[in-house]
This record gives structure tokens, sequence and C-alpha cells, in this order.
């Protein structure tokens, strides 16, 4: 498993470099955002570790033009510790984030979340999810609504697929984010709600099938048959 680390501080990179070594994971460093936004743009790595400091281009500069052309999963890390900057990562398109310090086994294990969920195309075969004018092929991990297929990143797609799982029931947002990245959100993380309106406004006409359930999460609101 392939993972490009772009940060400045080269003494963490070392450290990261034996930390992934150990727990098996390929990996390739870069301490500038111009650098690294041209080796991400390659194709080359399942997954993209980004800082938001860097010199060339800054994370959130980076995390924009990736964007443009490719939905691998991102990973962004934060030494501000403010919460603006994870709003603004999972704005343009982060799938997860982690301030720093942090421990190097906790990034690991992020990691390895998203690289699970990225990679379930085998375990899915090809079941196919459907229901609202939406259908989600989870083998391919292709999405349509209706007949127009969305550019979906690897969250966007699993939180869309969670609440198509549980049609006509309410998700919390801790029991998403639980399931996405196996961990519990604080009282101001904002992740879900930021996945949420990045579904929406890419999903148009069929985004009418996520509900907002006030002070509780979302659900996939399913059509009511009419009565013959």
């Amino acid at each position: 498993m392939a993972v490009l680390v772009i940060d400045d501080d080269e003494e963490l990179c070392g450290l990261l470099a034996k930390v992934f070594a150990q727990a098996g994971l390929e990996a390739r460093f870069t301490h500038r955002g111009d650098e690294g936004l041209h080796l991400a743009l390659q194709g080359a790595h399942e997954l993209v570790v980004l800082d938001v400091m860097l010199p060339g281009l800054d994370g959130f500069e980076v995390l924009r033009r990736l964007r443009k052309a490719s939905d691998a999963p991102v990973l962004m890390l934060s030494a501000r510790g403010d919460d603006v900057d994870r709003i603004v990562g999972l704005e343009i398109g982060a799938d997860d984030y982690l301030p720093k310090p942090f421990h190097p086994k906790e990034l690991v294990a992020r990691i390895r979340a998203i690289l699970r969920r990225s990679s379930g195309a085998g375990a899915e075969g090809r079941r196919v999810l459907s229901a609202g004018g939406v259908t989600l092929d989870l083998g391919a991990r292709a999405a349509r609504c209706q007949d127009r297929g969305l550019e979906l990143t690897t969250t966007e797609f699993d939180v869309l697929r969670l609440l198509m799982e549980s049609a006509g029931r309410v998700l919390s947002r801790d029991a998403l984010l639980e399931k996405l990245v196996g961990r519990e959100g604080g009282p101001f993380d904002r992740s879900i709600d930021m996945h949420v309106s990045h579904l929406r406004k890419k999903m148009g006409d069929c985004a009418r099938r996520i509900v907002t359930v006030r002070g509780v999460g979302y659900q996939f609101a399913v059509p009511q048959e009419r009565p013959s």
C-alpha cells in the first residue's frame, strides 16, 4: 500500500518512515507542496498525507488542485490546533484530519481505516444499492444519480453507502464517524456535516434524499409507494 507524505518537518518524516516500515506501509516523502502535488497527480499512491504549512504551495492549495483531477484519499495534518483549518480542509475535500502533535500509531490507524474503505471493492463484489434514483455499485465504487455519474471522494462515497444501507433510519453523526474512521467526534466536530454538504452539492436533484434530522444526524429518505 503506497502512501505519499507531503510534510516539511524532516525529523517527523524520518520517524514516520520507520513507523510505516514496521507497519508494512510503503511510503514516499516530499517536503514541498509543489513537488508533492506533482507526485500526487501521477496517481501512483493510494493515499496522501498532507500537511497544511508547506513551502512552494500550502496544503490547502495542493488539495484544491488535486481535487480538480483526482479523488484519491487525503488525510490532512494541521499544527495550528485551529478548528478553522480543519473545517477548511474538509470543505476543500479532505477525507480526514489529524492535529499535531499526534502519536504515529494513530496516524497509521487512520491511514489503514481509509485504505480499508477505499480498497473494499474486492470484498463487496458487484453488490449494488439502488433507491430514490441513486445507484451505488459497491464493487466498482461508482455512484450515479438517475442517469448522471457522480464524482465522489472515498469518504463521500462511504457516507452515502452507509446512509443508503440504513435507508429510512436515522444515523447519528457519531455513528457515521465511528463507522467511517473508527473514532468518536468531539462536541465541535463538523467533519460529517462537511462531507454531507459536499454530497448534496454533487447529487443535484437526488440531494433531497439526504434528510437532516436536527440534533441527531442524517437519513436517506426512501420514496413512499403510492397505494394502488
